[in-house]
């Protein structure tokens, strides 16, 4: 009751009008819909697996379709992730960021839903030869352009300052135009406007994107999020990941490879 009663006072602060109530019934789901709608959770319908737990397409008795995010029962980080990423997608709304449309919180099972985006995640096309080739510099760009819209929502136009923490191919979806939406905002958290940085003893993010200030002291900003859009912008313009062991010692960090190699296409400095 205790989840139920903290995430009903989120969605009434965000929504004060007189269908409120009504609102509010739609967004909890039947954990019994959910089911029906996966196929019980079936490994056909799953679309991967995240730290939260596995994801699945659902089909509602509706027609919608919808992505069931699963939490991993035995997961105690999942729960305060999952919490987490309800109270502060109820404080926003852009099109370049994911929808939340509900949950489901009936006895241990936890769940988040999502709408449904076809062409799954930036990295299953980034990373893919043969798929990879769909991403010409024209949808590149836009891709880029709408992850930096949706940051730039978080960071300076929504209700409450909001990081991410956590920026990367595999947390960017496409939908059937292949527009971007961020999504995964388990280890996001509020950013108090009148602070410049904040220092965390609790480091979360992935390794690879994570700025080097906030990896090895803590110290948190705007400019994290910033970082890893930048490094996630490398890896869209390269087409490959920020570290691959194949590549040797020199070439397989794509942050160390570009820094090495930029002076050969800079012009000097007089």
């Amino acid at each position: 009751m205790g989840l139920f009663s903290h995430l009903c006072g989120c969605f009434r602060k965000r929504h004060l009008d007189a269908s409120a109530e009504e609102e509010l019934s739609d967004f909890f789901f039947k954990l019994q819909a959910l089911q029906i709608a996966t196929n019980f959770f079936s490994e056909s319908n799953r679309l991967g697996h995240g730290g939260f737990g596995p994801v699945y397409k659902g089909m509602m008795s509706n027609g919608q379709e919808v992505a069931v995010k699963k939490l991993s029962l035995n997961s105690r980080q999942g729960l305060n992730e999952f919490t987490n990423e309800v109270k502060l997608l109820l404080r926003v709304q852009h099109r370049n960021l994911v929808m939340l449309l509900g949950c489901c919180a009936e006895g241990p099972e936890k769940m988040l839903v999502y709408e449904y985006l076809p062409n799954r995640s930036l990295d299953y096309f980034l990373f893919d030869k043969r798929k990879s080739a769909l991403l010409d510099w024209t949808r590149r760009f836009r891709i880029v352009r709408g992850i930096a819209r949706g940051l730039l929502y978080l960071h300076e136009e929504a209700p409450e300052r909001i990081l991410h923490r956590d920026i990367k191919a595999s947390n960017i979806l496409l939908d059937d135009q292949l527009n971007p939406k961020i999504s995964d905002f388990g280890l996001a958290r509020l950013f108090p406007e009148e602070q410049t940085h904040l220092n965390t003893f609790k480091i979360s993010g992935t390794h690879g994107y994570m700025a080097p200030e906030y990896a090895l002291h803590g110290y948190l900003s705007v400019k994290t999020d910033v970082f890893s859009f930048g490094i996630l912008v490398l890896e869209i313009v390269s087409g490959r990941k920020n570290h691959d062991e194949s590549l040797g010692a020199v070439k397989g960090d794509l942050l160390n490879y570009v820094s090495i190699n930029l002076k050969f296409f800079l012009p000097p400095i007089i």
